[in-house]
């Protein structure tokens, strides 16, 4: 089977920098093969459950992350599901830890997890991005690729 890897933007773009994923997700160039799906999820959070019920070798989930002192830095972290969540899915919303645990109420299985986050400036109402938001779209979609690279030689690797 080959590896099938779902790169999913989330985010408000309505709320300044929490709109990071969907950006970054737009910009990026369409993939080179089939092997990887790009998606801009913005807030829904049902569509994305729906979508991982398929069978993903990996999940990269684009997302702003809370500021916590360093607008525009980037960080990768990788995400575990909480197994015990109950499903509380918002089908307006988008709460990764809730879509995840939809996941597993309709039956399917999370796959592993990369989050390719930015951290915020602000998530006041407005449409657009901060500056240090902005320049750190183009290094997101670099990190993107490289965490794509990075999976495909650890599913060589087995």
């Amino acid at each position: 089977m080959t590896a099938r890897v779902l790169v999913a933007g989330i985010g408000n773009i309505f709320l300044g920098d929490d709109g990071f994923g969907p950006e970054v997700v737009r910009t990026m160039p369409a993939p080179a093969d089939d092997s990887v799906r790009i998606v801009d999820y913005g807030i829904r959070g049902m569509h994305l459950a729906y979508d991982l019920l398929e069978p993903w070798t990996a999940l990269v989930l684009v997302d702003a992350l809370p500021n916590r002192g360093s607008p525009g830095r980037l960080e990768v972290l990788r995400a575990e599901p909480e197994p015990d969540r109950p499903a509380d899915l918002d089908a307006h919303g988008m709460d990764p830890a809730a879509v995840f645990a939809g996941v597993r109420a309709l039956g399917g299985t999370v796959p592993p997890t990369v989050v390719v986050g930015c951290q915020v400036l602000t998530v006041a109402e407005g449409i657009g991005l901060s500056e240090p938001v902005a320049a750190a779209v183009g290094p997101a979609i670099e990190t993107v690729a490289e965490v794509l690279a990075t999976l495909r030689a650890e599913r060589a690797e087995v």
